[in-house]
């Protein structure tokens, strides 16, 4: 089969075996989505090798062991744990010391003709969900995830930084929580898929007129100087998610963070769960988020597509 591979930190498109069953489900890949994550692998996040892409929709091949699966239009959970372990049994496979994670750690990813995953892992897309918009599940999930870890109320004040994929998915989806939401950015047409769903939006370079004391700071920027400006943000006692990977070491003031007793949470992946409920019953529209599509042949470039300056969700066709 075809795949987009990593070695090296470089990426290139290649022939490998498709994968086997071997307990678990293969899975045809429809289509795949890249993520900022993917282009922070090719650089050298997570030092991983292998076949990339987490982000996918696709039709159940074999299922040896769930034969209802067969022909299922279905996305996936990225993490498969180990099963054993005491957050496994707890059913948070997520945070699973042991895991395998699908094209960021010790697993072949979605940015290929093929895929296998844990039959646990799979979740059948509604008919209401196009391809390109289930491709979204996973990052929609992790957006929605912050609702997990923040108790919303009327009277929460949030400001989400970066108005990337990452930072839009977030502003749409905390849209439906109570209280009073900003998005804060840098490119104006990229606020304006924000500002038509009613988010107020600000400039980064008017970031200094903004009322301070935010009680929530979503840092989705991808930039090491996100964090600062969520510093400048937050109020005191207020609470800093932090949801952007990226390859480097930033710098921040960490006295601030002691003085101001300020909560920094990390917030990785949601349940799919409540995002196929949200793309189902049309409460969030993606398409204004997809910039471009290339056939899973075109890989490479495709990367160098999502990889160009206001670039959204490049999506990449493996049913060629």
């Amino acid at each position: 089969m075809k795949a987009l591979k990593v070695t090296g930190n470089k990426l290139e498109l290649t022939d490998i075996s498709r994968p086997l069953a071997n307990g678990e489900v293969v899975v045809r890949v429809l289509k795949s989505g890249i993520c900022s994550t993917d282009i922070e692998i090719v650089r050298g996040y997570a030092s991983f090798e292998g076949v990339i892409g987490h982000e996918f929709v696709g039709v159940v091949e074999e299922a040896p062991a769930s034969p209802l699966l067969v022909g299922k239009r279905v996305v996936g959970e990225i993490n498969a744990g180990c099963g054993h372990c005491g957050l496994c049994r707890a059913g948070d496979p997520r945070h699973c010391p042991n895991r395998t994670v699908l094209g960021i750690k010790g697993r072949d990813g979605a940015h290929a003709q093929f895929l296998k995953l844990p039959a646990a892992n799979l979740f059948e897309v509604p008919a209401e969900i196009s391809d390109s918009e289930a491709v979204f599940v996973e990052p929609l999930a992790a957006a929605i995830g912050i609702r997990e870890q923040i108790n919303f109320t009327d009277k929460t004040r949030t400001a989400i930084i970066g108005d990337g994929k990452l930072g839009l998915l977030c502003a749409l989806s905390l849209a439906n929580e109570p209280g009073h939401l900003i998005l804060v950015g840098k490119h104006q047409e990229k606020m304006r898929i924000a500002e038509v769903r009613g988010i107020e939006t600000v400039d980064a370079s008017d970031r200094g007129k903004l009322e301070s004391g935010f009680d929530v700071v979503v840092e989705a920027s991808g930039s090491g100087s996100g964090f600062a400006a969520a510093l400048d943000l937050v109020r005191p006692r207020g609470e800093i998610v932090l949801k952007s990977t990226f390859q480097g070491k930033p710098t921040w003031e960490a006295w601030r963070v002691v003085v101001d007793e300020i909560a920094i949470r990390g917030s990785r992946c949601g349940r799919f769960g409540p995002a196929l409920e949200m793309l189902a019953s049309k409460k969030i529209d993606v398409s204004p988020l997809v910039s471009d599509e290339f056939v899973l042949s075109k890989g490479v470039a495709a990367f160098s597509r999502a990889a160009e300056k206001g670039a959204l969700k490049v999506l990449l066709n493996a049913a060629e």
